[in-house]
């Protein structure tokens, strides 16, 4: 269920925001948060940013408004959230993709661990390994053909 965690990502902004100031963090957002989505429109990770942003629009009073920049691996729009202003109205949504970028890219134009602060998890998503039917790989036909699926 999203609107448990997108719960947890309003009370971490406003724990967030304390530090700022009490009357900041009281009145956030005051003005439309910009939510920066590293992918094209219309994938799962669009279609999530959308789904929250609606919840948390309504839940907070102010427009959370998707803005997707795609491209090079996610370090676009990366990059973009890096150097906008630090005063919470400019958050990404970031996946497994970002942190394997780190090993893959030597000269990226910024530090991920360092530029980027965790707000909020927002779902686990679980990956399968999979290949055709027609692989010569084992395939198991049902959990039970299979030592390693039937524990």
């Amino acid at each position: 269920m999203i609107l448990r965690p997108a719960l947890g990502l309003v009370l971490a902004l406003t724990v967030f925001l304390a530090g700022i100031g009490s009357a900041a963090a009281a009145d956030y957002p005051t003005r439309p948060v910009k939510w920066i989505v590293p992918y094209p429109p219309g994938g799962t990770t669009d279609v999530l940013a959308r789904i929250v942003s609606q919840w948390l629009s309504e839940k907070m009073g102010q427009s959370f408004v998707i803005e997707n920049k795609a491209g090079a691996g996610n370090n676009i729009g990366v990059e973009y959230v890096v150097h906008a202003a630090p005063d919470g109205y400019t958050m990404l949504l970031v996946n497994p993709a970002n942190g394997i970028n780190t090993t893959l890219y030597k000269n990226l134009p910024f530090d991920f661990i360092r530029d980027i602060a965790p707000v909020a998890g927002l779902v686990r998503t679980p990956n399968v390994m999979e290949v055709t039917s027609s692989s010569r790989a084992p395939v198991p036909r049902s959990p039970s053909s299979s030592p390693a699926l039937s524990m």
